[in-house]
């Protein structure tokens, strides 16, 4: 049954790899391996279990007969749960703050942006872009920063052509940006809500390296831009009656939202409770003050139930399906003793961090950057907190995701938004993103 559990896990890895090629949805082909898998788990249960669990399988029994009855409540109530919950802390993370990024924009909190924007200079405007992206990213997850900002650039730069290294260069910084905290992207999130790394730290190391992948790209991008471009002249949204806040209640707003989640790792600390219930606090504290400072538009019965754009609200439901996914195919690998039994023949180079690095780094170009790195994160669970390992396996996945586009979450936003040939990426933006990407991780083992 472990052979028959393992072709089906590599064989949804293959999916999800060509998903551009076959067009089956990668969210799917992780739902289903991880039901299948542990559907198959729990009919060969009582072996798994003897094997892995017998001690505390025996106390749950106190002394009752070993039934295949049994077996299943055991593995429902001690072992499914556990992996059920790991999951659920990510997704119901990722809601929190995805609500508290609609509130936002609903709001027009993130219009300054588009003000910013308003250059025929194309260096200025890839910059403005650029920075805009990485620092949103850095405390929202990748995938709605990259959709958020691709929404703006296609408004701003009419020409096609253009977009294509516009749109790249958000890509870059929205996976860079992500990387450098443990609330932008959802492998730091797993490897903090499992206790393998602290907020500040991991934030340390990966500052510099992050920074060195994020800007020795985009300046290579620059080079390859005309000094000025055609612009359309962004003018702020029409939100019909759904808003009518002043500069300041917006400003307001923004700090509630965005200091808030600052606050998050704090409240970690202090509470230990599981960082989503702070994500929650600060969507009831946000919740609150836009039901305020709307209080006239609501009493009247004049707020717009504007929709969320379809790409945003499809894909962010696919990202949290398909982690949830993820999360089941994981906990399946180490239930059935794959991931310890690989752990333990390939200790030896998993201890040759810049060997791991590459290694996770080709996997991640080709496979998705998250499953990829859920993969390396079950290898490397003997080490310590804020051991290297875990920001390199961060790192490297996350970057590596901007080599061929099909890698990160947020590369497939802007294939699907401005049809990227994968091959017409590598060649403008793949190779300079690898460069440094190299560049980083070294400097990363070296500091």
């Amino acid at each position: 049954m472990t052979i028959v559990i393992i072709a089906i896990m590599l064989l949804a890895y293959i999916l999800i790899a060509t998903e551009k090629l076959t067009k089956v949805n990668k969210a799917a082909v992780a739902v289903f391996a991880g039901t299948v898998g542990w559907i198959l788990y729990i009919c060969y249960g009582t072996d798994y279990v003897t094997r892995f669990h017998g001690a505390e399988y025996a106390e749950f029994l106190h002394g009752s007969a070993a039934t295949s009855v049994a077996v299943k409540h055991f593995i429902a109530d001690n072992i499914f749960l556990k992996y059920v919950g790991r999951a659920a802390e990510i997704v119901l993370f990722l809601l929190a703050t995805m609500t508290i990024v609609e509130i936002l924009n609903n709001n027009g909190c993130f219009d300054f942006i588009t003000q910013l924007l308003k250059t025929r200079r194309s260096r200025k405007l890839l910059w403005a872009l650029s920075v805009s992206t990485f620092v949103i990213s850095a405390n929202l997850d990748n995938l709605t920063t990259t959709v958020m900002m691709l929404t703006m650039m296609h408004k701003i730069v009419p020409h096609w052509r253009q977009r294509l290294y516009f749109g790249s260069a958000v890509v870059l910084a929205a996976n860079c940006g992500g990387a450098l905290t443990v609330i932008g992207d959802p492998t730091g999130l797993v490897l903090w809500n499992a206790g393998y790394v602290t907020a500040s730290s991991f934030s340390g190391t990966m500052a510099v390296p992050c920074l060195i992948a994020w800007l020795l790209p985009t300046w290579w991008i620059g080079r390859s831009l005309p000094e000025r471009i055609d612009t359309g002249w962004v003018s702020l949204p029409y939100r019909g009656d759904d808003t009518r806040l002043n500069v300041w209640q917006r400003l307001m707003m923004l700090f509630v939202g965005i200091g808030g989640l600052w606050f998050i790792p704090t409240f970690h600390n202090i509470t230990k409770l599981s960082p989503f219930l702070g994500a929650f606090c600060v969507l009831t504290v946000l919740w609150v003050v836009n039901e305020v400072v709307n209080h006239k538009l609501m009493n009247v019965d004049e707020m717009i139930q504007r929709r969320v754009p379809r790409v945003l609200q499809y894909g962010v439901l696919q990202m949290m399906l398909y982690i949830m996914g993820l999360m089941f195919v994981v906990g399946v690998m180490q239930e059935t003793g794959i991931a310890p039994w690989l752990m333990e023949h390939g200790r030896e180079w998993l201890q040759q961090l810049w060997l791991t690095g590459l290694v996770a780094g080709a996997v991640s170009s080709v496979l998705d950057s998250f499953a990829s790195a859920m993969s390396f994160i079950a290898l490397g669970t003997g080490n310590s907190q804020n051991a290297l390992y875990w920001s390199v396996v961060a790192f490297t996945t996350a970057i590596a995701g901007n080599i061929l586009c099909i890698g990160s979450m947020s590369g497939m936003a802007l294939i699907k938004s401005e049809r990227v040939k994968v091959g017409w990426y590598f060649t403008h933006i793949g190779w300079k993103a690898m460069v440094g990407g190299i560049v980083g991780l070294a400097v990363m083992l070296l500091l």
